[in-house]
């Protein structure tokens, strides 16, 4: 068996890094996953393609990697969010964080990758991974792929039909809608998203942005890099592919877990959180229907027996 197919992912959501509090995502379906906590309502989807995972029988692909917008895309976390409070533009950051130490496992070409990422994918993409709780974030407004304003105070997630199975293909495009255009264009927001992304490198434009408590922001981050059928980043360059399972933050007595975090750094407030796990094949098969708690559990026991036993099932 090949490497990458002693694994499967496990895709868990929720709006704090508790993973007993998180919901299992509906990969490649358009059935979302809603989220609501003190600080945001939010609608999620996540898309792979290839997708090898759980719940059992999840599409492999979605439409959305067949729009003309994401032809050569690998993966998509797509929502739409309402601050229940104000947020300054240049407090709003999304990417990666670890709750422990990850320097021990990082590739021999990280630095270099590191450095192709942020000058040619994300120039505003900052972080420390070398520390005890490493992260690599990017401001909201520069680092995300699509930004679309939405209007405000209109009807809350809440208050939606939440029992409906299927919507059509969701592909957010960047811009605006209702009264979401005036505020865009009274900042002076470029129209572009490449555009967009380069006018809040700057520090004054993102101070001058306020994410509005009760108005409604579609994100769409994507790219063609990270491949989570091989779990190997692809940056192209003339660079090899890195394999990824044997770095992915797999440490003792926990599972290889990816984290992604939109927060508030003003008050170091997560708002949502999305966890890509691996999960070893057999684990998967036996315990697709146990809740993220359950399967943490499990796998940290077995991971505690294993290393009773001098093996090692994670790395």
């Amino acid at each position: 068996m090949a490497r990458h197919e002693q694994y499967m992912l496990r895709v868990t959501a929720g709006h704090t890094y508790d993973t007993s509090k998180h919901q299992d995502v509906h990969v490649n379906t358009e059935k979302p996953i809603t989220i609501f906590s003190d600080h945001i309502e939010a609608k999620l989807h996540v898309r792979v393609k290839d997708y090898r995972g759980l719940p059992p029988g999840s599409p492999s692909t979605s439409p959305y990697f067949s729009t003309p917008q994401h032809p050569y895309d690998r993966y998509s976390i797509s929502f739409s969010f309402k601050p229940k409070r104000s947020i300054a533009g240049h407090h709003l950051v999304f990417g990666n964080d670890f709750a422990h130490p990850i320097r021990d496992r990082l590739p021999p070409l990280f630095d270099k990758a590191f450095s192709i990422v942020k000058w040619w994918i994300d120039p505003g993409l900052d972080g420390e991974v070398y520390g005890d709780e490493p992260y690599l974030y990017g401001p909201l407004l520069s680092s995300i792929n699509v930004l679309r304003i939405g209007s405000k105070n209109q009807v809350t997630l809440e208050n939606k039909v939440e029992d409906r199975e299927e919507e059509e293909v969701i592909a957010y495009e960047e811009g605006a809608e209702g009264d979401g255009i005036p505020v865009r264009e009274e900042l002076g927001i470029p129209s572009l998203a490449s555009q967009r992304q380069k006018h809040f490198l700057r520090e004054e434009n993102r101070q001058n942005f306020e994410f509005e408590e009760g108005r409604e922001y579609k994100c769409d981050f994507f790219n063609p890099y990270l491949d989570f059928n091989e779990f190997s980043l692809k940056l192209g360059y003339g660079l090899p592919a890195i394999s990824i399972v044997n770095y992915w933050d797999g440490q003792p007595l926990r599972p290889h877990t990816l984290r992604y975090v939109l927060k508030d750094r003003s008050t170091n407030t997560e708002l949502l959180v999305v966890i890509f796990q691996l999960v070893p094949t057999e684990e998967a098969k036996e315990q697709g229907a146990q809740s993220p708690e359950e399967m943490f559990d499990s796998v940290h026991g077995g991971k505690e027996k294993a290393d009773a036993d001098g093996t090692d099932d994670l790395d």
